[in-house]
């Protein structure tokens, strides 16, 4: 009997076709295909990859230099349909769309939410290792936090005076180094009530003792929001462009908004 050898694996590419108009493929991944394999073997191993079943599967065989063909019989050998490296294999999903399983909508699927009478009681969690190490709010010469608070305002006022923080003056958003530097112009100095305070319920304290922030409107699309927080506005920027940091996050300097020629010597520098 003569030897027969092995016919070796060939690197394809498998991938299902995307949604709507998009035209990048949904699913995307190279793996090894025997070509002595039947389609319907080859099916079979793609429901692991691709979670279509292999009854519902129809193969697009795509070759480098050949027209696209339909691998239509499940018992003819892969091989036989002209199988070579540079292949792409496109596995669609002949199931009516209400019947295929919905893996990225969340809505219906029930979530467990432990109770706080449970977490409490439990021995091995963080609340109970800091309720031991006395740290936080059972530290027992912790300021409460009314008072944390009041505290952090009068810091907060002292670095305004310090550092010039003015609305309209230019400033950077620290830490920045190039090319990560958010520069901006100060839009927005004092309280922002709808940015909370851990344990204070903001609707019962003085205004007076919020703490401060800094609005800043960056040159670039940097930031987080437009200026509002918490459904308030604070000042007005183009989306994407505003951002609220704490004082001492700010330093204020001759920070002229970039230029082309600053840009690509920036670019330079990376």
């Amino acid at each position: 009997m003569a030897f027969q050898p092995t016919p070796a694996d060939i690197s394809v590419v498998i991938t299902t076709p995307g949604t709507g108009s998009s035209a990048e493929p949904r699913f995307l991944t190279e793996r090894r295909v025997t070509p002595t394999w039947t389609v319907m073997q080859l099916k079979t191993k793609l429901e692991t990859m691709t979670g279509v079943p292999p009854s519902c599967q129809r193969l697009r065989l795509r070759s480098p230099g050949r027209p696209d063909q339909w691998v239509e019989d499940d018992n003819s050998i892969i091989g036989d349909w002209g199988l070579m490296r540079g292949c792409e294999i496109e596995v669609h999903d002949y199931r009516p769309q209400a019947s295929r399983p919905n893996f990225t909508d969340l809505s219906s699927v029930e979530k467990y939410v432990l109770p706080t009478s449970t977490y409490e009681a439990l021995s091995n969690s963080v609340l109970a290792w800091k309720k031991n190490q006395k740290l936080g709010r059972f530290d027992p010469n912790a300021a409460r936090p009314e008072e944390a608070m009041r505290s952090q305002a009068l810091k907060d006022i002292g670095e305004v005076g310090q550092r010039g923080i003015v609305v309209n003056n230019r400033a950077i958003v620290l830490p920045s180094s190039p090319p990560h530097v958010r520069r901006g112009t100060i839009r927005y100095v004092g309280p922002v009530p709808t940015i909370p305070f851990p344990g204070v319920d903001l609707d019962l304290v003085d205004s007076a003792d919020f703490p401060v922030w800094v609005g800043i409107e960056l040159d670039e699309p940097l930031g987080k929001n437009d200026g509002s927080v918490g459904g308030k506005r604070y000042f007005v920027c183009p989306n994407k462009t505003g951002v609220f940091v704490k004082p001492e996050k700010v330093e204020v300097g001759d920070f002229p908004p970039l230029g082309l020629d600053d840009l690509e010597a920036e670019m330079e520098e990376i």
